[in-house]
């Protein structure tokens, strides 16, 4: 693919009592999650950068002007984009080949830099290629139209909700290929979605709305696991770490993780090969505190920390930001006041991080 090109846009739209005010820099690589409640105005502002919807401000596409105000309006078809929406819109009377060459045919030849048979391979198609769309499933279909929309070529890929509509067979099955967009694709996503879930396994940048404002912003590892992270309804606060799977224990259905400054995790089993960079979200109330390391508990993971932060959450309760030994990785870890207050704990105090396995979620 071509070298990828960032975005930096300042639009503003109004509409009855929702107004959009957003002015952002999108990285040039990576996958960057829209993320918010419904109507917070995630897919308000894709589709004003897809050019289906018009707002007022100002857009570039790296030294291209797609937006300038009362002077330059480029129209969706005019800008180097594909997007992929909530529901998988494919030719019915088209085959799953015919679907994907005809998003190849709609690209110049000398534009082409997406090869047919990589892409149909890089999201497992090989088996689908002369099925019709109304036999397909859910995720199946989902991922015909991802390659539809990479085999145009585009320059910048759009995904509003592309799992929404699938159900949690569906979506376990997509997962593995949407998280291949890190190290497959060379130009940026832009990917909406409400689920912290999605945006723990697969963003790079992190941009939250509400009510149409930018409400926080950052690499996404870092903004999730943040003490003081804005609560989203229906999202238990936790911390996404990274971390190298080094070994199957396929007797007890584990996977053995290589985190920072030689430290090890086990996590239940990831369908995932020994090497491979994986995300594991770890929610805060799966993480308790000791002041010394116990003996004889069926708790698999128990990890050296400092405290470094704390914060009065729910009534009788407090949320604690943990660091890891080498101070590269922090936790969050929810516990009671009565906890806190008989454990003596402290900023700065030294403890012992026990993560239940069966809490990871990757």
């Amino acid at each position: 693919m071509a070298i990828c090109k960032g975005i930096e846009f300042q639009l503003h739209t109004s509409r009855g009592a929702f107004s959009l005010d957003v002015k952002l820099h999108i990285p040039s690589q990576g996958i960057t999650a829209l993320f918010g409640h419904s109507g917070s105005g995630k897919t308000t502002l894709l589709r004003a950068i897809a050019g289906l919807e018009k707002c007022a401000g100002y857009m570039h596409f790296g030294k291209e002007i797609w937006q300038e105000q009362g002077r330059v309006f480029l129209a969706p078809e005019q800008r180097p984009i594909a997007y992929v929406f909530q529901e998988a819109s494919l030719f019915p009377h088209l085959n799953v080949r015919e679907n994907l060459e005809f998003g190849l045919k709609r690209t110049p030849a000398h534009k082409q830099r997406v090869d047919l048979a990589e892409t149909i391979t890089w999201l497992g198609l090989d088996h689908l290629l002369r099925r019709s769309p109304d036999g397909l499933s859910g995720g199946e279909r989902q991922r015909v139209a991802i390659a539809r929309a990479l085999l145009s070529s585009p320059e910048l890929l759009l995904m509003d909700e592309p799992l929404s509509a699938l159900d949690g067979k569906a979506r376990a099955e997509i997962f593995p290929y949407l998280e291949r967009l890190h190290t497959e694709l060379s130009i940026p996503v832009i990917y909406v979605t409400h689920a912290m879930e999605e945006v723990a396994r697969l963003a790079d940048h992190m941009v939250q709305l509400e009510a149409g404002r930018v409400v926080a912003e950052g690499a996404a590892v870092d903004l999730l696991s943040r003490l003081h992270q804005r609560p989203v309804a229906g999202e238990e606060p936790g911390a996404v770490i990274e971390a190298r799977l080094a070994a199957h224990d396929e007797a007890h259905h584990l996977s053995e993780l290589s985190l920072a400054a030689g430290l090890t995790l086990l996590a239940p089993k990831l369908d995932a090969e020994p090497g491979t960079l994986v995300r594991i979200r770890i929610p805060a109330r799966e993480v308790s505190i000791s002041l010394q390391l116990p003996e004889g508990t069926s708790i698999l993971n128990i990890l050296p920390a400092r405290i470094i932060d704390f914060a009065e959450g729910d009534p009788g309760r407090v949320l604690v930001q943990l660091e890891l030994e080498g101070g590269v990785i922090r936790l969050l870890s929810r516990i009671s006041r009565y906890s806190w207050d008989r454990l003596g704990l402290h900023k700065g105090k030294q403890v012992q991080a026990q993560i239940k396995s069966m809490g990871l979620a990757r």
